[in-house]
């Protein structure tokens, strides 16, 4: 088993990560012109001894049959990213944490007709956080002979343990960030999820199969969300996430007298509600109102979902790894405000 302790590498494969800045380039040969041997280093192909397995093309078909199956299951995740609330971070592979900082507030300013009056003078105060950054990761392999019996038949590789092992990556990487695993400590640092991240503010919610329970009803409790976070100082915009239990409800017509839009449609038109989603992995009839700014929530990425490969058993077993760095920070103020209102029945 390779591993890495203290920045000392333990194996062939750990010391590889060591010699090369840890970039899993190296670890992803592929056979290019003249037969000889490449790994692409920053970017760059470069020509290695290292022998290769896999053609360039077969490369590509195992990442996008991972990426193809990792896509649908991070929808948090995504929306989160493609909102730009990403932290990036270069050679993620060599870092185990992230240190953050939180800032609090300062007294108000003064108002006075000659800007003589004295104001006090003061400063923010600043406190340090760690943050993990855990490796991902899910182990699949096949044999030299099924690489072989693939080109010599002409059929392409079956890439159908690249797909589980994406889907099964993505899966836990949405789930984290939901809080629907176990929190993740190391370092003095602890990764949250949505759901469990400590300065989240919390709302009873109404279920919709109590009596007398109307569409009215949730939005009513919407509103006291919004309230709630307005009260920790945070004005939005928000997105609102429903566990797909509530689905059946949202997508009827929100009033029987005046069926022209459904519950969903009506509260969007709630101010301040940019989005409502559906995500796949909220328990029961759960309801999350997340402002979208990167004070409040954001991806610390290292690594984007990758394949690396090893040989073992004199070459007839050919290793694979996919793996990621996308942990979720949920941060808040040094007085604990968020704009995170976590709603359960």
């Amino acid at each position: 088993m390779d591993y890495i302790l203290n920045g000392k590498g333990y194996g062939d494969i750990a010391d590889i990560l060591i010699a090369n800045d840890f970039d899993p380039g190296v670890l992803r040969p592929y056979i290019g012109q003249g037969g000889r041997s490449f790994v692409n280093r920053n970017g760059k192909a470069v020509v290695t001894n290292t022998p290769a397995t896999l053609l360039k093309d077969e490369w590509i078909q195992l990442d996008t049959a991972v990426i193809k199956a990792a896509t649908p299951r991070l929808k948090f995740v995504a929306d989160v990213r493609a909102r730009g609330l990403t932290y990036n971070i270069p050679n993620g592979m060599g870092k185990t944490v992230l240190q953050s900082q939180n800032v609090g507030d300062i007294n108000d300013a003064v108002i006075s007709m000659d800007g003589l009056k004295r104001g006090e003078n003061d400063r923010p105060h600043f406190d340090i956080e760690n943050l993990p950054l855990p490796i991902i990761h899910k182990d699949w392999f096949f044999s030299a002979r099924e690489l072989a019996a693939s080109r010599n038949g002409g059929s392409p590789l079956d890439t159908t343990m690249a797909e589980l092992a994406g889907r099964k990556v993505a899966e836990s990487v949405e789930k984290l960030a939901l809080g629907q695993l176990a929190t993740y400590t190391f370092g003095g640092g602890t990764i949250y999820g949505l759901s469990n991240t400590p300065h989240a503010l919390s709302k009873t919610l109404t279920a919709p199969t109590d009596s007398g329970w109307t569409p009215k009803t949730l939005v009513e409790e919407i509103l006291e969300m919004r309230k709630q976070s307005q009260d920790a100082f945070h004005y939005g915009p928000w997105v609102l996430y429903f566990a797909p239990a509530w689905d059946i409800y949202l997508d009827q017509d929100y009033s029987d007298n005046k069926g022209d839009i459904t519950l969903r449609q009506r509260i969007q038109q709630i101010t301040g509600i940019s989005a409502v989603t559906t995500l796949d992995y909220m328990p029961d009839y759960d309801v999350a109102m997340v402002q979208m700014t990167s004070d409040v929530v954001r991806m610390v990425v290292g690594m984007d979902i990758i394949n690396i490969q090893w040989d073992t058993n004199g070459g007839l077993q050919k290793n694979f790894k996919t793996m990621c760095i996308i942990v979720p920070q949920f941060r808040a103020d040094q007085n604990g405000n968020t704009g995170i209102v976590y709603g359960k029945v």
